[in-house]
Parts: C-alpha cells; sequence; structure tokens
C-alpha cells in the first residue's frame, strides 16, 4: 500500500514570464499557493511526516528564498538587473523561465530532495496553484 500526506502552503512571490505573450511577461505576483505531497511507511505514530515538519523543511525554504521577493529565470538579463537594482530586493535566480509548471519541477526535483535528506521521506507531488483558476502539477 502506497500512503501520502499533503501540506498546504501560501507564499506571495513575484515572477514574470520571459517573451510570454501577453501581460504575464511584465513583472507582477501572486499569492502562490504550494500543495506538497509525501510518501514514506508509517512511522510509530501512524504518520507519512508531521505536517509541520513539511512546513519547517521545504516551507521554510520557499519563504527564505522566494516569499515576498522575485523569481527570475537566470537568463532573463532585463529583469534580472531591473530587480537587482532595487537596494534589499530579494531575488532567486531560477535555471529555467519561472512558470507555475517550472516552479513545481523546482521544488520537487531540488528544494524537496534537499530538505528532506536526512529523513525518510520523499517528495512525491507538488501543485502551485499560481490563481484561484490555474494550477501546475509536478509528480514522480
Amino acid at each position: 500500500m502506497k500512503i501520502t500526506c499533503t501540506r498546504r502552503l501560501q507564499y506571495a512571490i513575484g515572477h514574470r514570464v520571459h517573451r510570454h505573450e501577453s501581460k504575464c511577461r511584465n513583472l507582477h505576483g501572486h499569492n502562490f499557493v504550494f500543495h506538497l505531497t509525501a510518501e514514506a511507511e508509517l512511522d510509530d505514530l501512524g504518520r507519512v511526516i508531521d505536517f509541520a515538519v513539511l512546513k519547517e523543511r521545504v516551507g521554510g525554504w520557499i519563504e527564505d528564498k522566494w516569499d515576498h521577493g522575485f523569481v527570475l529565470w537566470s537568463n532573463d538579463k532585463e529583469a534580472m538587473d531591473a530587480v537587482s537594482a532595487v537596494e534589499g530586493q530579494k531575488l532567486y535566480p531560477l535555471p529555467y523561465n519561472p512558470t507555475a509548471e517550472n516552479l513545481a519541477r523546482y521544488v520537487l526535483e531540488r528544494v524537496g530532495p534537499a530538505q528532506l535528506c536526512e529523513t525518510r521521506v520523499r517528495l512525491v507531488g507538488v501543485t502551485v496553484q499560481e490563481t484561484e483558476n490555474g494550477s501546475a502539477e509536478a509528480t514522480l
């Protein structure tokens, strides 16, 4: 049997979709909602992982690196230069365009494994809800 648990977290993150054909090409932000799904054998208490641990480890990374900051594609020189010009502005360069799909991918492939490496748990799914009407999901 496979058992998973999911933690919902919300952060205010700015981005732009470089070369987008419409208004998303502009710098803007969302209250992104992340759904982090973890998998493991149940512990002695009957849990995959304590929800607070997911929030602390993975959510803590998102809060530290992305919350109330800008996540931009490292190749988007124009936006990187503009945001870097603002003293004290939090900026995280992503190796690809910061779409909801790529944010989910990055958390699943890079953040989750790094933040959960000392546990028996692995992140198996990340859903990023960009708006009430649109979300993207990355799964293993």
